[in-house]
């Protein structure tokens, strides 16, 4: 899997959350004269056709440099994709921990680049009513890759979910055909195997195998988390939270909508929230999760699993082939690892995963008035949208990056390696020739997305496969004045929930105190910013349902 961006849902801010809407209009057609656009565009550009501008062109992008993969100017990707479309690409790289901020600033002044992927929704939020960004929905007719998924994928529920006051949305889609879970619990299946224990199928049963583990290995902390930093829980608290109907940690939101009350609550002030909280207080309590889990570094978390200390770790496809096993190898070569399907809980046998969890592109306004505005829509349809290009961004140059079998199956040749599905390999698919590489390589069809999947990897996606994809909430978009008005409320909202949330679990606060703490939270507008999502809410399905 690419290792999707750790920080991307702490963006959630009082916004349009994903919805499910039947009776919304088609997209808008572009009707705006685009006559002195047309550059380099291609006369006749239709599903299934490669993209080649009709001259040499560049259009510079904001490029999330990866640590694990570090920007080069001499990676085959560029060369290729310019011998393919005819176009380069200016990269205007910015390190993936400074990207959020950095793609702010750039905005702000008036600098970005033409096309700024790697934005979650809903960042773009932010930048709709200066008209720093372009309303895309306007012109996809110049996009017909786009528009067949669209189609195809009935994703008119997720468009729907990025749509503001006026109709439109600014955000292109990551789109995958189908959800894709990736963060589970990894757990030290022999140790399992060593107290008569089945893999743990709910959240009650993970209860019971920690408790087992602590009464044999007394001196350990069963569970001791990573990614605490800089949001206390991260990943945690993001697929728990799914398990008890909420938005937490990685994903926390403002607001939770809850399909058997067809209404909105205040997450963090809901019963649902309190039910995660309880379960983690009662791990804290009876030391069968470390409290350090929340605070300290990943390395930490990583050194308590690899030493014996701790043998049940927050992990996805990549951190369990890549450091965990790695890990444990040097220091107990017959420990045995699984990353277990997520595991149920009150809200049933669910697969919380979004089909825009690769986040989207937003395009600068400045791009409209550009000669060659029509090819740049183009060549983004062909890249992030079209088949072939989602191939190329992912696989590379057949023959050179990887080839095809008797069936058509694809594989890595025989010298390049990632996600250890080749570790004799000598050359990396992603740091040597860039493909692989998550600015570029959005979302796909389900054979696409899975392609990289290890057969352990792909009989835990059967078992998700077969859960039923989460309710898609609807939309409450808020007019400029309303945005204006809950930003001020937002961040202490949060800063509150989060505080709060930590000394929850740790016990520093007791569960008893949830009525005050509820209190609280009204005391900073809470109310106030509910009765304006549901104005929001009632005022967008008379328009538009």
């Amino acid at each position: 899997m690419l290792h999707r961006s750790w920080r991307r849902v702490a963006l959630a801010t009082a916004g349009l959350l994903a919805v499910s809407l039947v009776g919304c209009s088609e997209e808008p057609t572009e009707s705006t004269d685009l006559t002195e656009n047309r550059a380099g565009a291609m006369a006749e550009y239709g599903v299934g056709d490669q993209f080649t501008a009709t001259e040499p062109l560049s259009f510079s992008v904001l490029y999330n440099n990866h640590p694990n993969y570090p920007l080069k100017n001499d990676w085959l990707f560029w060369s290729e994709l310019t011998k393919r479309t005819n176009v380069t690409l200016e990269p205007v790289a910015v390190p993936l921990s400074d990207y959020e901020q950095k793609r702010s600033l750039l905005i702000g002044a008036g600098d970005a680049p033409l096309i700024i992927p790697k934005t979650y929704h809903p960042a773009e939020n932010a930048f709709v009513s200066s008209g720093a960004i372009l309303p895309v929905s306007d012109y996809l007719d110049l996009m017909p890759h786009l528009k067949d998924k669209i189609e195809k994928w009935h994703f008119h529920p997720e468009l729907d979910s990025l749509r503001q006051s006026d109709g439109k949305f600014y955000l292109l889609p990551g789109m995958e055909e189908k959800p894709t879970q990736d963060y589970s619990l990894v757990m030290r299946t022999d140790i399992l195997d060593e107290l008569g224990l089945a893999v743990p199928k709910t959240w009650d049963e993970v209860y019971a195998a920690l408790k087992a583990m602590k009464a044999k290995y007394p001196d350990t902390y069963p569970f001791s988390d990573r990614w605490g930093k800089p949001t206390p829980g991260g990943a945690l608290l993001n697929f728990l939270g799914a398990s008890f109907g909420t938005n937490a940690g990685w994903n926390y939101q403002h607001t939770t909508w809850v399909p058997a009350e067809k209404k909105f609550v205040y997450t963090g002030a809901s019963e649902q929230y309190r039910q995660m909280l309880a379960y983690l207080n009662k791990l804290v309590a009876e030391g069968l999760m470390d409290p350090e889990s929340f605070t300290q570094t990943d390395d930490a978390a990583r050194q308590k699993l690899a030493n014996g200390k701790s043998f049940v770790i927050s992990g996805n496809a990549q951190t369990l082939v890549n450091e965990y096993r790695p890990d444990l190898a040097r220091t107990n070569p017959a420990a045995k690892l699984v990353k277990i399907p997520l595991p149920v809980g009150p809200a049933g046998e669910i697969n919380p995963a979004p089909r825009t969890s690769s986040g989207g592109i937003m395009i600068s306004t400045k791009a409209r008035e550009s000669k060659n505005f029509v090819a740049m829509m183009q060549f983004i349809d062909w890249l992030w949208y079209s088949d072939a290009g989602q191939e190329f961004s992912r696989w590379g140059v057949e023959g050179t990056t990887f080839a095809r079998d008797g069936s058509g199956k694809r594989g890595l040749t025989g010298d390049v390696d990632v996600v250890g599905l080749n570790p004799k390999g000598s050359k990396h698919l992603q740091k040597d020739f860039g493909f692989y590489n998550g600015v570029f390589a959005y979302g796909g069809n389900l054979e696409l997305v899975q392609s990289f999947f290890s057969p352990e990897e792909m009989e835990f996606q059967q078992v998700m496969n077969a859960r039923t994809p989460i309710a898609v909430p609807p939309p409450y978009p808020l007019t400029d004045e309303e945005r204006e008005q809950v930003a001020l409320w937002e961040t202490p909202l949060k800063d509150h929930v989060t505080q709060n949330t930590l000394t929850f679990i740790l016990g520093q606060r007791p569960l008893t105190e949830w009525d005050a703490y509820v209190t609280e939270l009204k005391s900073k507008n809470l109310d106030a910013y509910m009765q304006l999502v549901d104005k929001a809410y009632d005022r967008f399905q008379k328009e538009n349902g």
